[in-house]
């Protein structure tokens, strides 16, 4: 017997079987659902062949492959105009989720005062509020986004205001007791505790401003060169060309699903060393 084989560790039954358990999910988290996605486009492939059905009504998945490549520059030129939206969207929401937020924990005057205003944008449809915006806003950049910063706002809001009222009592009135002013609670005490509310929120409001940036183009009608994907949507519909349809619905799809883990691995990178929910994830 070696001198490794004789200091390795022995594991008995149960918690070798914990190990093969743990081990599985690891392989399962990913392989489970691409197989589920490599079955749903052979389907799809094979419904298409089986009906013979023609490709401006549902074309078949290497045609939407090809169609990606074919039209990339006319595509990809529009995707970047969707994510010049999306970003600066977030950003906005992000700058003034987190000041209204503050001025929220800070007075609940405030609180009672203005936080009844943001309920209502996050209620009312933005199909709604967007004619009012056309009649005020000029610029086509700047209707489409407000109109995606209305989608993106809220959620970064109530997730921050939630985080810096969540702060453990005892906590407070340890700082309160050491004649800490209500600035330095708040860097020291309120914005750490809340945080990773702000991170789940960031990673809510990043979808819904693509979402937003999406749904605006479509309410506002922006055509031409330099319109987002929205607007080869609309045309591709109303030419009948399902494949670039498809195209962009895809690229659409996979920019969000992006987007969400950029923003789960930042919230990750914060949170790793010291929050239990990311504790978790480590073990």
């Amino acid at each position: 017997m070696t001198a490794i084989e004789e200091h390795a560790p022995i594991l008995d039954p149960e918690e070798a079987r914990r190990v093969r358990q743990e081990r599985l999910e690891r392989i399962g988290r990913w392989v489970l659902p691409l197989a589920i996605m490599i079955l749903a486009i052979w389907l799809w492939d094979r419904i298409c062949v089986w009906n013979d059905i023609p490709k401006y009504i549902l074309p078949r998945p290497g045609v939407v492959l090809k169609t990606l490549f074919d039209d990339a520059g006319l595509l990809f030129s529009s995707l970047l105009v969707t994510l010049k939206i999306t970003f600066l969207s977030l950003l906005l929401a992000v700058i003034g989720g987190v000041g209204l937020a503050v001025l929220f924990a800070q007075s609940k005057w405030v609180e009672m005062s203005f936080f009844p205003f943001a309920i209502v944008l996050q209620v009312t449809p933005i199909v709604a509020i967007f004619p009012l915006i056309n009649i005020y806003v000029d610029d086509q950049t700047t209707k489409l986004l407000l109109c995606a910063w209305i989608v993106a706002f809220f959620p970064i809001l109530s997730n921050t205001t939630l985080g810096l009222n969540s702060v453990d009592r005892n906590l407070r009135d340890m700082f309160k007791l050491n004649g800490a002013t209500r600035w330095q609670q708040l860097r020291y005490l309120r914005l750490p505790a809340a945080m990773p509310y702000f991170l789940g929120g960031l990673k809510i409001a990043g979808g819904l401003s693509l979402i937003g940036a999406v749904v605006a183009e479509f309410v506002a009608g922006a055509t031409g060169q330099s319109s987002g994907l929205a607007s080869r949507i609309i045309e591709a519909g109303y030419r009948l060309n399902a494949p670039r349809l498809f195209a962009a619905l895809i690229l659409i799809s996979f920019t969000g699903i992006l987007i969400f883990l950029v923003l789960s691995l930042i919230s990750h990178l914060i949170l790793r060393r010291w929050h239990e929910s990311a504790l978790k994830q480590e073990r």
